[in-house]
């Protein structure tokens, strides 16, 4: 058996297209380079004597100063209307999704049959079953569903109670079910994702880089385990703090994922989720964790761009972090108000819909 996991022997395997991590991503000549400086227009942040409130806002200093921030933003490439989306990862991808819908376009991901799962806060749709907070977890899904040589480790699903299982891959927006519904989830969420090879067009959203491991079936898992696992059996999860070169090596191993069974056109764009950890397992604040992580993943999203002509990186990160506060967050500044949300939405569409 295969399991879908990275050890370091499948991460020295993994075809790489990306350059040596000691060698810069880009480099321009002196004449490229000037070239870049007299092209962009958003390439300032200050100039002395300008009015910090000019609606022209030509300055970085004075776009900050707006309640909702836009950058500036030249994609790589058109998504078209017609399109099939994907749209996997965190949080963000629901959003999209939605957004993408409201256009009537193809979303392959939010698929009817996981809306039809019955929640357990009524409050939220059991889209939220699919989310996928870290690359480990992406990497596996896309590994079940596309590689005919990679199984499913059976054992890293886990029985709470005598009547009720756990499906570590997944997020616990359900009720919890017994074995035999819980594989009928797992076996739904194969099928739907299988669909992603007839996308053109694959949205990625990368959240987390605090990430559990399960020891005894020897695979990463989405997210923290159920605290009553943690407690009935300590040595059975480990808890690790990933590296830029794993998370790099794991998004790697998804683009030749998608190269040989997905869409024979396929493009990808890829953003890290502004949304920030709501509790971290490491010794630092949760701030500082926090800045830790979406820092690697930030930077981790574009090496892998800058690799690959038909990987962009969309900025919702810095969109959320340089709006307003008290417009963009909610009370409980972790969750993005829905008029931040349309914002976001919005400048996505206008740059990358044809």
């Amino acid at each position: 058996m295969i399991e879908a996991t990275l050890s370091e022997r499948t991460l020295s395997s993994v075809p790489s297209q990306s350059p040596p991590l000691n060698k810069s991503p880009y480099v321009a000549t002196t004449a490229e380079a000037l070239g870049n400086y007299q092209a962009n227009e958003a390439r300032t942040w200050y100039k002395d004597s300008v009015d910090a409130n000019d609606p022209v806002s030509k300055y970085a200093f004075q776009r900050l100063r707006k309640t909702w921030f836009t950058p500036e933003i030249n994609p790589k490439f058109k998504l078209r209307r017609d399109d099939k989306f994907y749209a996997i990862g965190s949080c963000f991808a629901r959003g999209l999704e939605n957004a993408l819908a409201q256009h009537r376009m193809a979303v392959e991901s939010a698929a009817p049959e996981f809306a039809r799962l019955q929640a357990a806060n009524k409050e939220v749709s059991g889209l939220g079953f699919t989310n996928k907070y870290n690359t480990y977890s992406i990497l596996n899904e896309l590994r079940w569903a596309l590689d005919p040589d990679a199984d499913f480790p059976r054992e890293s699903i886990v029985q709470l109670t005598k009547t009720t299982w756990d499906d570590p891959h997944t997020t616990p927006t359900l009720e919890f079910a017994n074995l035999q519904e819980t594989l009928e989830r797992r076996a739904l969420m194969q099928a739907v994702t299988k669909r992603i090879e007839n996308c053109r067009a694959v949205i990625l959203t990368l959240g987390l880089a605090e990430v559990w491991r399960d020891v005894k079936a020897d695979v990463f898992i989405n997210r923290t385990p159920i605290p009553s696992l943690l407690k009935t059996e300590p040595d059975r999860y480990e808890f690790h703090l990933t590296g830029f070169a794993e998370n790099l090596a794991n998004l790697e191993a998804i683009h030749a994922l998608l190269t040989r069974y997905g869409h024979p056109d396929v493009h990808i764009v890829v953003t890290v989720s502004p949304i920030p950890l709501m509790n971290t397992f490491s010794t630092m604040d949760i701030v500082v964790a926090n800045t830790w992580a979406k820092s690697l993943l930030r930077t981790v999203a574009q090496e892998w761009a800058t690799a690959h002509s038909n990987v962009d990186y969309f900025p919702s990160y810095e969109i959320v972090q340089s709006s307003d506060r008290a417009a963009i967050w909610e009370t409980d500044l972790r969750h993005v108000t829905g008029a931040g949300a349309q914002h976001v939405m919005e400048i996505f569409l206008r740059n990358y819909l044809e």
